[in-house]
């Protein structure tokens, strides 16, 4: 070997270590909670790899020279936050019922990326936006190649309903507007469209699938709970879905859609409200997880009393919205499956973080409340061996508050830093 080949051998491998020692960060951090440990642990550090976590270790450890360090040893650093139940794509608001006939799509999308950014800045790393129009998969795109700024979403895109149903988007309409939107916008009757439009859903880019099991709130119909679909139908749809490897979730309010939905396999029950003592039996059974959103039966409880919503929908609001909180003590406090999830897009963006202080408040200890955004999310999605706690080879996904949110939940809701993926996109100082 010439000394020339020798000599360019050892550059190499000097660039070669230079290289990944740029890309490698040391993460100091007073107080960690990692997702899956019940204790709080002091004094650790991180090692961040590239978007990966290399190792978590107790003490501070010596950075090489090169290495980035990040000085978080008076905060509290968590996994990043996970809500499995926003819609990126709005937010409710008194005009809301009138932009859906003056806004055009390129209008939802400028708007949904704002939603994004705030959501990312909460410290929310990963969300399941469970039903839109479509630019929720679009977002999600933008999102991954770097043209917009946002959480890592898992998308529905759009929901599934009967006509008529929670998701039907003609419901309200004048006869001459109302048309027949068909399996292709999520509007179907009988198994064989259900199968075509969970097929559909997949082949636009769809990560997740969302049908409306029951009535809702907030659609333009009198009815917010009786059943929407029979059980042969969502059973087509999980099924379906199940072939293609994708989540369901199940919109539902009132008992009996709650149980035909449980009993078909859906993967997780939305809100909840009426559940009975057998749903919540067959709950565990069937190991369905529930994700409460207690934050949008807060909001539309206020906004309903304000009258800022349609007649017809008041009513509803008034009954539905106060039960949520109530009803998820009852299915914790019986041992469900949780999974935290808010309905953002009904409540305000940004302000994810306030459904853990109602969580603590119906009886889930912070601990546990903490667990349900991070690991038990992360198993809700299947994601699991990337996602929702810090360990080796996880995605670097991690996020700080000044205070131990064991002590006080609340500051959940003033996150202090984010890193996603690798990337810090907040850092605020010490």
């Amino acid at each position: 070997m010439s000394n020339f080949t020798k000599l360019f051998l050892f550059l190499f491998g000097v660039l070669a270590v230079t290289q990944a020692n740029a890309q490698t960060t040391y993460i100091y951090c007073g107080q960690l909670i990692d997702g899956k440990n019940n204790q709080v642990q002091k004094q650790m550090t991180i090692v961040v790899e590239k978007n990966r976590i290399k190792s978590v270790e107790k003490g501070y450890k010596n950075a090489p020279s090169n290495a980035t360090t990040i000085d978080l040893k008076n905060k509290t650093v968590l996994p990043g936050l996970m809500d499995m139940h926003v819609h990126l794509e709005g937010e409710l608001s008194p005009t809301q019922y009138v932009e859906r006939f003056t806004m055009n799509k390129e209008d939802v999308a400028f708007r949904a990326a704002q939603y994004a950014q705030r959501t990312l800045q909460a410290g929310f790393t990963t969300v399941r936006d469970l039903g839109g129009s479509g630019v929720n998969i679009a977002l999600r795109k933008a999102i991954n190649s770097g043209w917009a700024e946002g959480p890592r979403v898992f998308t529905a895109g759009k929901a599934i309903s009967p006509t008529g149903g929670h998701a039907d988007p003609t419901n309200g309409f004048r006869l001459d507007l109302m048309g027949n939107p068909g399996p292709k916008n999520g509007v179907i009757n009988g198994p064989d469209d259900c199968r075509k439009a969970v097929r559909h859903q997949y082949k636009v880019g769809a990560d997740v699938i969302k049908i409306m099991a029951t009535g809702g709130v907030l659609s333009v119909a009198k009815d917010g709970t009786r059943p929407q679909f029979t059980e042969e139908e969502i059973r087509a749809i999980v099924q379906t879905a199940n072939d293609l490897d994708m989540v369901t979730a199940a919109h539902a309010h009132g008992p009996e859609g709650i149980k035909r939905a449980i009993r078909a396999g859906i993967t997780s029950i939305e809100h909840g409200t009426l559940i009975d003592d057998e749903g919540i039996q067959l709950m565990k059974k069937y190991g369905t997880y529930f994700v409460p959103t207690i934050s949008a039966g807060k909001h539309v409880e206020v906004m309903a009393k304000k009258k800022q919503l349609p007649a017809i929908i008041i009513p509803k609001a008034l009954s539905i919205g106060p039960k949520i909180q109530a009803t998820f003590a009852k299915a914790y406090k019986a041992g469900v499956k949780i999974a935290f999830g808010t309905d953002t897009g009904v409540s305000r963006h940004g302000e994810n973080g306030q459904e853990f202080a109602y969580m603590v408040k119906a009886g889930m200890p912070p601990m546990k409340a903490i667990q349900s955004a991070t690991m038990e999310a992360a198993k809700l999605l299947r994601q699991d061996k990337n996602l929702g706690s810090l360990e080796v080879g996880k995605f670097a996904d991690i996020v700080a508050v000044d205070e131990d949110p064991i002590k006080n939940i609340r500051t959940l809701e003033k996150v202090t830093f984010v890193m996603k993926n690798g990337k810090v996109y907040k850092k605020e100082g010490k």
